[in-house]
């Protein structure tokens, strides 16, 4: 036996000894309510950092609280590996808010094991998902003593309010947070039982439109027809943004889009994906989107353009017959790799423009935006992750691509000029955001197993370690 196959045995003995701790000690990270969009839970958001800043000096970490100018950082790290490859782990500790409460089963920071799965407000989506690395380096360090590999840990407290001050903390970290490669686990598996690496991610624009007419609301009898309507000066804008076979319109929006390759679609063709029990899941009896795409194909990697939200005019009980004053579009579009965000965003203001009625005025809000990305699935780093993630689960996984965004993935691109493993334990049925979230058992444990088989993948020298 190899030193590194004796070490992992040691590693997989002491996961199965650990394991009821770690749900224990997940649990009690569960019950600290730390909702970050509440100014209220405040102290909550600082009690939940020390508490991961324990458990990573209690895994073997030398690990620190940094204040920002909203919730604190915490940053561990274990640099002793020399040679070996430095990985940067992120993850968040802040939760969502878990209104409606009425909708809970059991209260959302009480943890409560059910059929196997532990329910709780942040079960996974970050912190079940976040621990199991903390829980992996403890593992090795408890055992062997050591890491087969260099690891740094970024857990902020922000993620569900925009990460407002993780991209200054990176920039003025920079030599720092040098790595390798990163790692974040805030995605999900493809199903029960079928493992799951995404190495593609859709960016996004969010914009906010507002269609200004009448300084105020008018009698619709007195004054309709003699004046423009914001709400059907939007409804125009909106029915001007695609064509009938589900393509946007947005001029040079496809420009700098790339195609997925016959080898993509292939593998994307070929797994467990049943179209009809995906529509019935949504209350649906048919697909809907652009033209000569599959759903998962256009859910992945096609770009889109969505209203999320449409205000106007009188919206109680009955009928008020007005000519309304304003309305407003609140809208996103998805990018898929290439499509330059502000590019968009300027292309879609000056459409947007041109769409007015007479006598309409136009204010433009930009919120956000962040790129799209995809990983080279033939990297050293990917390979070690397939062979981690086949050791932590039992099966092979599936190489996928995700319709959401997450811009702390481009973060560590422009800033640090790395790639990121997108390895998600969890399931997209467990309930993230919405009341009786849950993370399986099954899936945590597994989590903890393939991190541990990860450090070990990347520590026997087939990736190369940064210079310097």
């Amino acid at each position: 036996m190899s030193d590194l196959s004796a070490a992992m045995t040691a590693v997989d003995a002491y996961l199965r000894t650990e394991s009821d701790r770690f749900v224990e000690e997940l649990q009690d990270l569960l019950r600290i309510p730390s909702v970050s969009a509440q100014p209220v839970h405040k102290p909550d958001m600082q009690r939940a950092a020390e508490f991961v800043r324990d458990q990573c000096t209690q895994a073997g970490l030398a690990a620190e609280i940094i204040p920002t100018a909203g919730h604190p950082i915490v940053y561990a790290e274990w640099t002793r590996a020399p040679g070996a490859p430095t990985v940067l782990v992120y993850g968040h500790y802040d939760v969502q808010p878990p209104d409606p409460l009425d909708q809970w089963v059991t209260p959302p920071f009480e943890p409560t094991v059910r059929d196997g799965r532990l329910y709780a407000r942040g079960s996974t989506d970050d912190k079940g998902q976040m621990l199991t690395h903390i829980k992996s380096v403890e593992a090795w360090m408890k055992t062997a003593g050591a890491l087969p590999v260099n690891v740094k840990f970024v857990i902020e407290g922000e993620e569900e309010v925009g990460s407002n001050n993780l991209d200054i903390f990176l920039e003025k970290e920079k030599q720092k947070l040098k790595c390798d490669v990163a790692v974040i686990s805030d995605t999900a598996q493809f199903a029960p039982g079928v493992p799951a690496i995404t190495y593609g991610l859709r960016g996004i624009i969010a914009v906010e439109i507002t269609l200004k007419g009448p300084q105020q609301d008018l009698h619709s009898g007195v004054f309709g027809g003699s004046v423009a309507n914001p709400a059907n000066a939007a409804a125009k804008l909106i029915a001007a943004l695609h064509d009938d076979k589900g393509r946007v319109r947005i001029p040079k929006f496809y420009d700098d889009v790339v195609p997925l390759t016959k080898k993509e679609r292939a593998e994307f063709a070929r797994l467990p994906f049943k179209e009809s029990q995906y529509l019935k899941g949504l209350g649906l009896k048919k697909p809907h989107g652009e033209a000569k795409f599959t759903t998962l194909e256009r859910r992945w990697a096609r770009p889109t353009c969505d209203v999320n939200g449409l205000i106007s005019g009188y919206t109680g009980v009955g009928p008020k017959t007005i000519v309304p004053a304003q309305a407003t579009i609140k809208l996103t579009c998805r990018l898929v790799p290439n499509q330059k965000p502000k590019r968009i965003v300027e292309s879609l203001r000056k459409y947007a423009a041109k769409q007015l009625l007479p006598g309409i005025r136009m204010e433009f809000q930009d919120h956000h935006g962040a790129p799209g990305v995809v990983c080279d699935l033939n990297s050293p780093y990917m390979q070690a992750a397939r062979e981690a993630v086949a050791a932590g689960f039992g099966k092979k996984p599936v190489m996928i691509r995700e319709g959401g965004s997450i811009p702390v993935v481009g973060s560590f691109k422009q800033i640090l000029g790395v790639d990121t493993l997108l390895l998600g334990w969890g399931q997209n049925t467990d309930n993230l955001h919405s009341p009786n979230e849950s993370f399986r058992l099954e899936d945590f444990h597994g989590g903890i197993k393939s991190s541990a088989h990860l450090w070990g993948e990347l520590g026997n020298g087939s990736t190369k370690a940064a210079p310097g």
